[in-house]
């Protein structure tokens, strides 16, 4: 088999929320591929540093846009701009996510539903607006971060665990309702990674003990370490898979 086929020279991605810790790594992973890269972020300024960021370390063509992502009509706008910009998209990843950790009888419904807003409704939205494109084009890869919490629980999770599987849901429907028109639809499941929304865990000796000792390799993961999961799910190299939930958690959900 050819490397060539993990290439995307050409292509256009999207990264809701890649302005940080792995949507910025998924991001550079596709960037350093071949992919041209738009990544979005809430604060106008992060999204443009982003962008030139990745720009200055890949050498490919960014976009920075403001966006929020439950926002239907900022959704519909964000696709119209990457297309007008780049004439096409290939590659959508919906990453932006939030976690509110609480105790269930703790946790207050508008928290409850910034989470499933943020971390199911807005794939929904993002996926629909690039469904019309992709058809359009006969072609394209959708990718939704969704988390290992989407297939084992932990307490205080209840809103993110329950976003979290309904991605998985989504994406098999998305998967089934698509194929037709040569698009795919997968959803990558990271275990504990290093990032900033893993802070307050890392921080706390006993809980950043009790994630350790769940994960079978004896650490955090890094963030550049999904760059290669994302790129094959991006690629020509996943052609035959849809529907699918590819787990990258150090060992944690194989107990």
């Amino acid at each position: 088999m050819s490397l060539d086929v993990f290439k995307l020279d050409g292509r256009v991605a999207l990264i809701t929320g890649g302005n940080r810790g792995l949507g910025f790594a998924i991001a550079q992973a596709l960037a350093e591929a071949g992919a041209n890269v738009v990544v979005t972020s809430r604060q106008k300024e992060k999204a443009l540093e982003s962008a030139e960021t990745l720009a200055r370390i890949t050498g490919r063509r960014t976009m920075g846009l403001t966006v929020d992502v439950t926002d239907a009509e900022q959704i519909e706008s964000m696709i119209q701009s990457v297309v007008k910009q780049f004439g096409r998209i290939d590659i959508l990843v919906n990453n932006a996510g939030i976690n509110i950790r609480k105790p269930v009888e703790e946790l207050d419904e508008a928290s409850w539903d910034l989470v499933q807003s943020t971390n199911l409704k807005a794939p929904f939205l993002c996926a629909r607006a690039a469904a019309s494109y992709m058809k359009e084009q006969h072609s394209g890869r959708v990718i939704n971060i969704s988390s290992m919490l989407g297939m084992v629980a932990l307490p205080e999770r209840g809103a993110y665990c329950s976003s979290k599987g309904g991605l998985i849901q989504l994406t098999k429907v998305l998967a089934l309702e698509w194929a037709a028109h040569n698009i795919t639809v997968n959803a990558l499941c990271p275990g504990p990674f290093a990032t900033e929304l893993n802070i307050p865990v890392m921080n706390n000796p006993r809980a950043n003990q009790f994630f350790l000792n769940h994960i079978s390799l004896g650490r955090w993961g890094r963030p550049e370490e999904l760059g290669g999961a994302i790129v094959f799910l991006a690629s020509d190299a996943s052609s035959f898979m849809t529907g699918a939930a590819l787990v990258v958690d150090g060992g944690w959900t194989a107990e």
